[in-house]
């Protein structure tokens, strides 16, 4: 089982780079970018190197198929020419140039990381939450969640704090979307609209089993507002869980996961507290930081 659940999280960066890639080019760009990716993960660039790898692969593709090339030549480009070149190139310029000095970054804020543990667990714990509410599944947080996941490898009972890293990540990562559907369908719905309030109802399970995506929609209709307030409610959670030595030895799950979480009524606690942080927060942010509407100017003609 442990095997099967490394080699499914194997595919994460290929998979995120080729669907980057398959959205600026299409399906000719589902190739290069999974080898992009795959490529990255060789170079140990993570995320980070998976998300620029699929760019240049997509936006190669894309230039590719702009070619205005002969007809007998056309019907090879989707499925031979294009996926080739652009593999090429994208995965060349990983490799030569840009591949190590991602890499570079990821480890360096790896290692950065990493040295805030001990005394500092609870700044370390308040800065995982931050990162992973700062973009909702987006780079920020795969990095926050890489970090985590990496560490696992090296836990042991002697060695605990990747299984309390791991739960902090993963605690800080459900607090977005429990809180939108905690503001959006009981503390008070008429801040939200209809569609909010459904995607709220959605949010409830998507928060319970960690998928932070689930609070997406309220971040694309007003993110000044939900994106704060979410790292608000992520600081605290992640600082509670560290403080409290909660470890999680599952990458992924939740709540669903209770078996594999140490001092699991700890981890609810430090998700409750950032829940309902976060959705006060952003219900206040509703009420009271309202944008002032612009002054209009009266137009007075003038005389030709």
């Amino acid at each position: 089982m442990f095997k099967i659940g490394a080699l499914s999280l194997g595919f994460l960066v290929p998979a995120l780079s080729g669907y980057i890639a398959y959205a600026l080019a299409d399906r000719p760009g589902i190739a290069p970018g999974f080898v992009a990716g795959a490529v990255a993960v060789f170079m140990g660039a993570g995320f980070i190197g998976g998300i620029v790898g699929g760019l240049i692969a997509g936006y190669v593709a894309h230039a590719i198929g702009k070619l205005n090339v002969a007809r007998w030549l056309r019907g090879l480009m989707p499925v031979v020419i294009i996926p080739l070149v652009a593999s090429l190139v994208a995965s060349g310029i990983l490799f030569v140039f840009l591949g190590a000095y991602i890499a570079s970054i990821t480890a360096g804020l790896n290692n950065f990381l990493a040295g805030l543990t001990g005394a500092s667990a609870i700044a370390l714990g308040v800065i995982l939450g931050l990162m992973m509410c700062f973009d909702l599944g987006g780079p920020v947080n795969k990095v926050a969640y890489s970090f985590a996941v990496a560490g696992l490898g090296a836990a042991s009972v002697a060695n605990q704090a990747p299984w309390q890293i791991m739960a902090a990540v993963m605690a800080a990562g459900m607090v977005p979307p429990l809180a939108m559907a905690l503001a959006s369908t009981v503390l008070n719905k008429k801040l939200f609209s209809l569609a909010e309030q459904e995607n709220g109802k959605a949010a409830w399970l998507l928060g319970a089993s960690f998928i932070s995506e689930g609070a997406i929609p309220f971040a694309a209709a007003d993110p000044l507002r939900v994106i704060p307030a979410s790292m608000l409610g992520g600081a605290v959670t992640g600082a509670i869980s560290m403080a409290a030595g909660v470890g999680s030895k599952a990458p992924h799950g939740g709540i669903f996961v209770f078996f594999a979480i140490d001092n699991f009524l700890m981890f609810v606690v430090a998700i409750a507290a950032g829940t309902v942080v976060t959705a006060f927060a952003i219900i206040g942010l509703k009420r009271y930081a309202v944008r002032k509407p612009v002054d209009t100017v009266e137009q007075v003609p003038v005389a030709a």
